[in-house]
């Protein structure tokens, strides 16, 4: 039809002049969506040796046994010097990335640590348990006629082990040999084959190990056995656990 000059065709309200081509789902490019970056937190920053010791308690977890546990940390401590400033920084790391490993170490911190570094530990998780307990001990004495001395000290989580312990007395009355053991009673055995071994108090024991300990401390170059230094942080627990 022609339409007389000036008039428009106007197009129904709905009717639309070409329909566009239908496109497959299965064809269309599915939308991507943007990377987004999570920032972890990465715990309070650790100096080299405070890292050491922190990547040397991984096991922690799987270490059911309180006595395997203290030693692992005590172990994992054995090659560093530790003071106030070391204890705090592992803490605070700790405190600051919460996880099962780092829950656990806080645990064996607050149960084996002594003084503030305890307390730090302690403010932000309960100590491992079961609690420690001091028990009876035996002493060696050969410092006149072989130059040392011997001593057992048995404790008890809920199993009894001991701790035996030499004191140089020719190297100025240091410790040179420190082992745990859970067999008490071979203990006592191959001492007793040495020399007489005879019944001491616990905090007399407990004594003359911290004597021993500190005139280590004031003389570091001194040889002495691995196991020494391994068991270290586990023997200082137990001086202060016997001095109240």
């Amino acid at each position: 039809m022609i339409l007389p000059r000036g008039v428009v065709s106007l197009r129904p309200v709905g009717q639309v002049a070409c329909q566009p081509r239908a496109v497959s789902r299965k064809t269309q490019r599915p939308r991507r969506r943007p990377i987004v970056v999570v920032q972890r937190p990465l715990g309070t920053a650790l100096s080299p040796a405070q890292r050491a010791f922190v990547d040397g308690c991984r096991s922690l977890p799987q270490l059911t046994d309180p006595l395997d546990a203290e030693l692992a940390v005590s172990a994992a401590v054995a090659d560093v010097s530790t003071d106030e400033e070391f204890w705090a920084g592992v803490v605070e790391h700790a405190v600051s990335l919460p996880s099962r490993r780092n829950d656990r170490l806080l645990r064996v911190l607050a149960a084996m640590l002594t003084g503030r570094p305890r307390e730090w530990a302690a403010s932000a998780v309960p100590p491992d348990g079961p609690d420690l307990t001091v028990g009876r001990a035996w002493i060696c004495d050969r410092s006149i006629d072989a130059g040392y001395l011997a001593l057992v000290c048995t404790y008890r989580f809920e199993d009894e082990h001991a701790m035996v312990f030499l004191i140089d007395e020719l190297a100025g009355g240091v410790v040179r040999k420190a082992f745990v053991t859970r067999d008490v009673q071979a203990a006592r055995e191959e001492l007793g084959g040495q020399g007489s071994l005879n019944e001491i108090g616990a905090e007399a024991a407990h004594w003359l190990l911290a004597k021993s300990y500190h005139r280590l401390d004031r003389n570091p170059d001194v040889p002495v056995g691995l196991d020494v230094r391994r068991t270290r942080l586990s023997a200082d627990r137990r001086i202060a656990l016997a001095f109240g």
